[in-house]
């Protein structure tokens, strides 16, 4: 590697200035690789890489030399890169040069595992404890044990799990933290609506997403296993919650509608939901579930675009691109006229 080059996170090669040029090396885990045909025939691999700041995407040619290293290594490797700053419809796009497979030697390095994985911004302690205040705040005593026995089943899974390969808090703690801000929320907004009884919808929303900790694997990067791309997380779930409620004695009525929270949280079957929410717990769940998912993409976005810029890329969760810029920040003051 040129001794001039310098080793750059995501966030700061986003941040360079898209007119100049520039060599730069960077550490980064292959997030996805998908193998394509270019209209010439030749292959290529559409590369995600990313690190804990951020994530871009660019293509290798299948006559670089290194394009049968990086096929064979695939999704989750780690790499060191060489390459020069550029850019295609105005989204950073480097042209690769230079491209090692990290070893397990060069990972076990201080400091490299925690640059590349990203993690949930609170602290995961902290998250863990709130999962467990809220289910114990669930007053009835079947629900409770429903709630503890699916946990107790899958362990520290949970603690780990992303939830989602790429939409929202995909990253390391990201399912324990939609699980846990949903809940803070739903406490919140609950006396609002005493329709909808609360023990139940606290247990459908500790529950919704846990057949995420059987339909994804990988430590460094996100993809979907076996039972997961046959079953999904919403079937995986529902059985998951179903045994937990037997082996609690869950009332049959409650259990019923426990199971149509999981089978129906999504909220449209092209989503991947089993069916439409029909009950008023169910219905509060999938609205919850929608909000925090939307705002997770937001406050993402938010952490990870560079300061100087007033968008963020196009977030394909939302359908477009995010002002980012506070409204105090982009000219004028922020306090309403007398």
């Amino acid at each position: 590697m040129p001794d001039d080059a310098p080793l750059l996170s995501v966030r700061e090669l986003k941040a360079l200035d898209p007119g100049s040029s520039r060599s730069f090396s960077a550490v980064l885990v292959v997030r996805k690789a998908n193998a394509k045909t270019a209209s010439n025939g030749n292959p290529f691999l559409s590369l995600e890489l990313g690190d804990r700041t951020g994530s871009f995407t660019c293509n290798l040619f299948g006559d670089h030399p290194q394009f049968e290293a990086i096929r064979s290594a695939a999704e989750g490797a780690a790499i060191r890169i060489e390459a020069r700053t550029d850019y295609y419809q105005n989204r950073f796009s480097p042209r690769l040069q230079r491209i090692v497979v990290l070893t397990e030697a060069d990972l076990a390095a201080p400091g490299v595992i925690d640059s590349l994985v990203e993690v949930a911004p609170e602290p995961v302690d902290s998250l863990w404890e709130g999962l467990r205040t809220a289910i114990e705040s669930i007053r009835h005593d079947e629900l409770r044990l429903t709630v503890r026995a699916v946990f107790e089943e899958i362990g520290d899974t949970f603690r780990w799990c992303p939830a989602a390969v790429t939409m929202h808090h995909a990253y390391r703690h990201g399912l324990l933290e939609h699980t846990v801000r949903m809940a803070r929320a739903a406490q919140a907004l609950l006396p609002l609506y005493p329709e909808v009884d609360a023990d139940l919808a606290l247990a459908g929303i500790l529950l919704h997403d846990v057949g995420k900790t059987i339909e994804y694997e990988g430590a460094m990067a996100t993809r979907r296993t076996r039972r997961g791309l046959l079953q999904g997380h919403v079937v995986l779930g529902y059985q998951l919650v179903r045994k937990g409620g037997l082996k609690a004695r869950l009332d049959a009525e409650r259990l019923e509608r426990l199971e149509h929270i999981i089978l129906s949280h999504q909220g449209e079957p092209e989503w991947g939901a089993a069916v439409y929410a029909a009950t008023p717990e169910a219905v509060f769940v999938s609205m919850m579930d929608n909000l925090d998912a939307r705002l997770g993409m937001v406050q993402r976005a938010l952490r990870q675009t560079p300061a100087d810029e007033e968008f963020s890329e196009r977030l394909p969760g939302l359908n477009s691109a995010l002002l980012v810029r506070r409204p105090d920040a982009a000219g004028g003051s922020s306090t309403p006229p007398a």
